[in-house]
């Protein structure tokens, strides 16, 4: 616990701000009522998955700032790594412990009588159940836009849910890698190819089968070398009023303004 607020405490003041809004989704009591409410009111949730390289998180705070400025409202946010610092706050641990199971490192043999010995030891599986009930219990509450950290198998089963996956030709992702990060050609590759895995992975992980294929999962797939960052955000909204906006309405009998 002590680490997670010193972590918590170096963090950059607005990301602070921003993560002190989310807590609340983070208490027990909270998150139960949400998890245990009827799944007619889930949502809305915006799941955005991506190959490496897509640019989804400059596209979730744009497509933040649109929904927020067409419906007149401030109720939508976007999460992603925020999520990290409240499941290690659920699990009273380090925020370390949770980004090794996204980054599927497991521990050694060693690592874990030693964290046993210390009575610091975390099994993969209640990582997995801690992040599952909070990613869960954010998605359900709604006007959310979730990028990666398995937010479309997790969240799946909601309704009012739009699932969206972005991707783009190899060396478009491995150029635009090159450009951010600022690594050579070689360094880049080997990066959108091991962080490709590990999200496809990741996706598995919280499904209860292992498809080796996940379209299945997505309502559309956009190429973000055709489109700007606006027009994505432009396209993504028209596909939330066609479906999840539609389908409220129909389902309520009213012209509900999403």
């Amino acid at each position: 616990m002590l680490v997670f607020l010193i972590i918590f405490n170096l963090i950059d003041r607005k990301v602070k701000n921003q993560m002190e809004k989310f807590f609340d989704y983070f208490d027990s009591r909270h998150r139960e009522s949400i998890l245990n409410k009827p799944p007619v009111d889930d949502g809305p949730v915006i799941t955005i998955s991506r190959l490496t390289g897509c640019d989804a998180r400059q596209v979730a705070e744009n497509l933040v700032d649109e929904l927020n400025r067409k419906y007149n409202t401030t109720r939508w946010k976007w999460v992603d790594k925020d999520i990290i610092y409240a499941i290690a706050k659920e699990l009273n641990s380090d925020t370390q412990r949770v980004e090794n199971f996204y980054k599927g490192i497991e521990l050694s043999s060693l690592s874990e009588m030693i964290m046993a010995f210390s009575g610091g030891f975390i099994s993969d599986l209640r990582v997995k159940k801690a992040i599952k009930e909070v990613v869960l219990s954010i998605c359900k509450e709604g006007h959310i836009i979730l990028v990666g950290r398995g937010g479309v198998s997790i969240a799946h089963e909601i309704t009012d849910a739009l699932h969206i996956r972005l991707i783009a030709p190899f060396y478009w992702r491995v150029e635009n890698v090159m450009k951010k990060k600022q690594m050579n050609i070689e360094a880049a590759e080997e990066y959108v190819v091991d962080t490709d895995e590990k999200r496809f992975t990741l996706i598995q992980t919280f499904l209860d089968k292992n498809p080796l294929n996940i379209d299945y999962l997505f309502d559309t797939t956009i190429n973000r070398s055709s489109f700007s960052i606006q027009e994505i955000s432009e396209l993504i909204i028209s596909m939330y009023e066609k479906k999840v906006c539609r389908q409220i309405s129909e389902r309520k009998k009213i012209a509900r303004i999403c």
